[in-house]
């Protein structure tokens, strides 16, 4: 179960037990004509929440500022295509906890991520014989679930969703802060709006959750490997970063919204007038306003993640350790008129993807790419299982990019598939695919088809869909997702033919477990 402020000493003393010996490559050494396996690296799953793909400095935006996460990239990979095939939190996680694809994992939009499936990936790299810890905002239910990880910290924002829960961040808050209200910045999990925290910066839930992997790193003593997942719970709204944060973001040098002409029909604000609105055209001034909130935000954790690697140097763990830095989706942050998440296009779904080996596991050339292969959630399973040195189940739709890293792209997949159930509106109800050059989108409920050149027009301005010139490739990633989704029957393809949904399918024949959802 999740830990009790009072335990966070037991956390941490599980993490310290016996001497660490030194972790090397995950190979044989011969001893006296013998093979003696070596352990494989520590694994230090890096995530944060409604993160955009190009809010990196890496990834070539000039106005964020994210040098620890561009060194990560600089001294690894960075998968520039990076998707999450379902951008909402809970299903997007499901792909990360199982491996699979939504059809598979069985969430095709926003509900509970089940307990129930055969292969976890804490579970499994628990069985490959690590120790493994979470830290911070898992979404899991119910909420106390561990799925594998020996302890966890938890911060799971404001959400109580299981009876008598409180998450180990807000039970640290009220030892440390007393009456103070952790809420008191006063905006909300899905607002639109940003304003400095309120507090001393070192009660942000931020700060909280890299501090709990610190004194993890810095206490840990055991034998075996660790898997540690570190998960922030920003930028996700509220955007509300310390005030220093706010200063060093220049106004003038945000980046415009992508406004397509497609996207009129999303400019009009709907009444009453909500703070977690999920589409309206609410001027220039405001998207400036809460990016400079959501660029604030991202420097904080980053400067956080400095502090993670920067203890990992100082234990001499760093070229020990396998790094992967990933978000469960994007955020819209005015684009097209749209804010929050849930939709095909670039901002929602497209996801920062970095890694870093470190230097024990022997391959070391290369290093500082770009690979523009189509990566997803349903990916991290599988590789850190190869990391781990682990047998990887045969069922899982996700795939190692080991191989990828080591310059072995021939049986890789040629695109990914997206998709999200009804969530806000009817209207918002979508299937896509996409190889990080074209993107094809079918709208379930409504609308006509869309297809984007994102090679040229990566800000999905401009929809190709009914240019004759663009006639051929339309039609051949229409048929794509024709093939794709046959195998769902009827309701998706009858006839050969891609067929509207206007009734929702939340979970899949395959979601174990959906009598407690």
């Amino acid at each position: 179960m999740a830990l009790r402020n009072t335990d966070r000493r037991e956390f941490l003393q599980t993490a310290g037990k016996a001497s660490l010996l030194p972790l090397l490559a995950s190979k044989t050494l011969a001893r006296k004509g013998e093979a003696v396996p070596i352990q494989p690296p520590h694994i230090l799953l890096l995530m944060t929440d409604q993160h955009r793909g190009d809010c990196l400095g890496c990834d070539g935006n000039r106005a964020i500022h994210t040098p620890n996460l561009d060194r990560l990239a600089a001294q690894g990979a960075r998968f520039s295509s990076g998707y999450s095939s379902t951008p909402t939190c809970t299903p997007a996680r499901s792909a990360l906890l199982t491996g699979l694809s939504p059809w598979n994992h069985g969430m095709l939009g926003y509900g509970r991520v089940s307990n129930r499936y055969d292969v976890k990936l804490p579970q499994a790299l628990r069985g490959a014989g690590y120790a493994t810890f979470g830290i911070g905002k898992m979404h899991w239910f119910p909420q106390n679930t561990l799925n594998g990880f020996e302890k966890v910290l938890l911060d799971e924002s404001g959400r109580r969703e299981t009876e008598g829960f409180i998450s180990d961040y807000h039970l640290w808050f009220q030892q440390q802060a007393g009456d103070l209200d952790p809420q008191a910045t006063g905006i909300g999990w899905n607002d639109h709006r940003a304003k400095a925290y309120v507090h001393s910066e070192e009660l942000h839930p931020t700060h909280w959750t890299a501090q709990m992997a610190v004194d993890f790193i810095q206490s840990y003593d055991q034998k075996k490997p660790f898997f540690l997942k570190v998960s922030f719970a920003r930028p996700h709204s509220p955007y509300d970063p310390p005030q220093r944060f706010l200063d060093e973001v220049d106004e003038a040098a945000l980046p415009d919204p992508h406004l397509g002409a497609w996207c009129e029909p999303f400019a009009a604000i709907e009444k009453p007038f909500r703070n977690d609105l999920w589409h309206g055209d609410l001027g220039r001034a405001q998207v400036r306003q809460s990016r400079r909130g959501y660029y604030g935000s991202i420097h904080f954790i980053d400067e956080q993640i400095g502090r993670i690697l920067s203890v990992l140097e100082q234990k001499g763990l760093l070229e020990n350790t396998f790094i992967l830095f990933i978000a469960d989706h994007g955020d819209m942050t005015g684009d097209h008129h749209l804010w929050r998440k849930s939709y095909p296009y670039e901002a929602s779904s497209r996801i920062p993807f970095l890694v870093r080996w470190p230097e024990c596991m022997g391959w070391n050339s290369d290093r500082g790419r770009a690979l523009t292969e189509p990566v997803e959630l349903r990916d991290v399973l599988p590789t850190l299982l190869d990391v781990a040195g682990a047998k990887i189940p045969g069922h899982l739709d996700g795939k190692s990019i080991l191989p990828l890293l080591q310059g072995n792209k021939a049986a890789w997949r040629e695109w990914i598939d997206l998709e999200h159930d009804v969530c806000y509106s009817p209207i918002n109800h979508w299937n896509a695919l996409t190889d990080g050059k074209i993107k094809y989108i079918h709208p379930a409920y409504q609308g006509k088809e869309q297809l984007f050149d994102l090679s040229e027009d990566p800000g999905e301005t401009r929809d190709l869909s009914g240019e004759p010139s663009c006639r051929e490739i339309l039609l051949e990633w229409r048929q794509r997702l024709i093939d794709h989704l046959s195998e769902r029957g009827e309701t998706f393809v009858r006839k050969g033919q891609l067929v509207p949904r206007p009734e929702r399918m939340l979970y899949s024949p395959h979601y174990p477990g959906q009598e407690s959802a």
